[in-house]
């Protein structure tokens, strides 16, 4: 008897485009049930067993237990990544409070990470709302991620990139995001269909370079780019690497209550 499909939790973020598109689109369509939701959502569709599978924000695996990791692919960058973004009116070290964009979680993590260890500096944070005039009104400095971040101008503010900044830190690779998996359903067989599916994404990229410059508005070079240079979408032994350090400062900076090893699927 055929399996019932796979219920995923997906992200419409443009970085998440590759390792989606293929789910809906590819060969192994039918194998899939996806729902786009919000990245945080992911998570708590994951933790309360509404999905079977997700990109999680990579903070997430942390905090949530039973969780298998898919090989092979990630939302990850080397710096610049241009989509994760400290905007301040005020030199960094005169930072005193950070509004954090609440549809953010691991973003939230790293840029104390990054305030705390690179700059020895302990600022307020403030959850708000993704609105950057307003963010800047109440504070300093704004967390601002995801598409938004892509297509801003940010005149007379100091820009600073949060993937270059960790770069610059560890020389590590950030991992943002990856395809985790609740325990009881994660069975090896998964792993060709995602892989394979991811496989398919860029196959078509040309395809999805159109699409997404129509429906984000940006230009399909500045899509291209961002998608081929500034993301990086495999998980290799670096990666890894970077992000088992990820999770070691996000624990001694009191973020998690532990820092677990990497589980993965197979």
């Amino acid at each position: 008897m055929s399996r019932p499909p796979l219920r995923v939790a997906a992200v419409s973020y443009l970085n998440a485009v590759p390792l989606v598109w293929g789910l809906v689109h590819g060969p192994h369509r039918k194998l899939f049930q996806v729902d786009f939701i919000l990245p945080s959502e992911c998570a708590d569709a994951l933790r309360d067993g509404k999905a079977d599978a997700g990109i999680i924000p990579s903070i997430e695996y942390q905090r949530i237990p039973n969780l298998r990791i898919v090989p092979g692919l990630s939302i990850s960058s080397s710096g610049p990544v241009r989509s994760v973004l400290l905007i301040s009116g005020v030199p960094v070290e005169q930072i005193r409070s950070v509004a954090l964009d609440t549809s953010s979680r691991t973003s939230a993590c790293l840029v104390q990470i990054i305030l705390q260890r690179r700059y020895q500096i302990s600022p307020r944070f403030v959850p708000h709302a993704p609105d950057l005039l307003a963010m800047l009104r109440e504070c300093d400095a704004a967390l601002m991620i995801g598409d938004p971040a892509l297509a801003a101008d940010f005149p007379g503010l100091s820009v600073y990139d949060l993937a270059d900044e960790w770069r610059a830190m560890t020389g590590l690779p950030f991992v943002f995001a990856f395809w985790a998996v609740r325990a009881e359903a994660a069975t090896p067989d998964l792993i060709q269909p995602f892989q394979e599916s991811a496989a398919f994404s860029f196959a078509h990229l040309d395809e999805i370079t159109r699409s997404e410059s129509a429906r984000t508005g940006l230009p399909e070079s500045l899509v291209r780019s961002y998608l081929t240079e500034n993301i990086d979408f495999s998980f290799g032994e670096k990666n890894c690497e970077g992000l088992r350090r990820f999770y070691a400062l996000a624990h001694e900076c009191g973020l998690t209550n532990e820092a677990g090893p990497l589980d993965f699927i197979g």
